[in-house]
């Protein structure tokens, strides 16, 4: 289950909050945590912002 705090992230990353550095930097905190179909979830969301 994605937690508020990744989808936080995930909302900055999208709206650009961010630099490159920041977005792994943070990304790496909470990685290990995540599933595997957590992770594909993440990469389809951001992938979807990205063609919008």
């Amino acid at each position: 289950m994605i937690t508020k705090e990744v989808n936080d992230w995930i909302r900055r990353v999208e709206n650009g909050n961010y630099t490159n550095a920041d977005i792994m930097e943070e990304f790496v905190k909470f990685s290990r945590y995540l599933t595997k179909e957590e992770m594909i979830q993440i990469k389809r969301r951001l992938a979807n912002s990205l063609k919008c």
